[in-house]
């Protein structure tokens, strides 16, 4: 499917929630700002196909301007910045993010007390990230707008307390009056169907992106994610109540055989996974989704399909298990 395939999509099949309305966009979905896999390329895509590409804020603060630089040259459609609060130390990628007029950011990993007062003065609407009913709590009460609610079956660093997003966006999306864009374990329509179902209004895709044609990612990265099945990620960590899930490989076996050695440090050497394709030299953060995974697309299809059986779902579901009237 070629990009003028997502414009045509953009145009014929908006859905109206809160989540889309507030950002601008016409499919409620968002592309999780994963660190030197959602560069510029990959960004604008989801963008340009009617969703919301986020840039990461992990980066340093001159990549981070460079990728928000790169990104508003390939769309004019809107963008995101994402600051996750335990990697962004310098408080300049705030400056970064409101001299380059972007309108939307999702904060994670911190306090929303850190930078929401900022960013909110600044005109920008603010996301949350949360793993908890009680973080949800705490950042409705710091001021956001929003809230992403993951998942312990995502990707990357997690919560110690682990509460899977079937269980978790019912209970937060009873409790707040905010919108909800889930994240952890979204693939296709019938996810997002389901993320519905519980109360959201918006869904966040991680590891399906990073199986995209954009995605930054060396060939043998994405053809892993294709293998995996769903038991092939495991939370490393634990022992240190800082888990994060990743793919299994011997690294992360022998990570996981010597409990009192921090995993964490494998992480410098995330360039020579992602970039370079050595699957053994750091960790490669996957969801469990990845085993339904089977092929690697452009963005704008992952968009156009996941709405078109969205749509489609949305419309059979009742007709098949409801009884006619008489």
């Amino acid at each position: 499917m070629s990009p003028q395939t997502g414009e045509r999509y953009r145009a014929a099949m908006p859905v109206d929630t809160r989540v889309t309305r507030m950002l601008g966009i016409d499919a409620p979905i968002i592309s999780a700002p994963m660190g030197w896999v959602a560069r510029p390329e990959l960004v604008a895509a989801v963008s340009e196909a009617g969703g919301m590409g986020l840039v990461p804020g992990s980066l340093p603060v001159d990549q981070v301007r460079e990728d928000i630089a790169r990104t508003q040259d390939l769309t004019d459609r809107p963008i995101g910045v994402n600051i996750p609060l335990a990697f962004a130390k310098d408080p300049a990628v705030v400056d970064a993010v409101v001299d380059a007029g972007i309108r939307f950011v999702t904060t994670s990993a911190g306090s929303p007390d850190r930078y929401t007062p900022l960013l909110k003065d600044a005109g920008l609407t603010v996301f949350h990230v949360v793993p908890t009913l009680a973080a949800a709590r705490r950042a409705v009460d710091a001021g956001v707008d929003g809230l992403v609610v993951e998942g312990v079956e995502g990707a990357g660093f997690k919560s110690p307390h682990e509460v899977a997003a079937m269980v978790l966006l019912p209970l937060v999306t009873r409790a707040v009056d905010v919108p909800v864009v889930a994240a952890g374990g979204i693939v296709d329509g019938a996810s997002l169907l389901a993320a519905f179902a519980l109360g959201a209004e918006g869904a966040q895709m991680g590891t399906r992106m990073l199986a995209s044609a954009e995605s930054a990612v060396h060939a043998n990265v994405k053809d892993a994610v294709l293998r995996a099945t769903e038991t092939d990620t495991v939370l490393l960590n634990r022992e240190r109540r800082r888990p994060m899930r990743v793919l299994r490989t011997d690294l992360v076996a022998a990570a996981e055989a010597d409990p009192d050695r921090d995993p964490t440090p494998l992480l410098g050497r995330v360039l020579e996974t992602y970039r370079d394709g050595d699957l053994e030299a750091s960790l490669q953060q996957l969801g469990q989704v990845a085993g339904r995974i089977d092929e690697v697309i452009p963005a704008a299809e992952i968009v156009a399909r996941t709405m078109a059986e969205f749509e489609h779902l949305l419309g059979t579901l009742a007709a098949r298990h409801l009884p006619v009237p008489a």
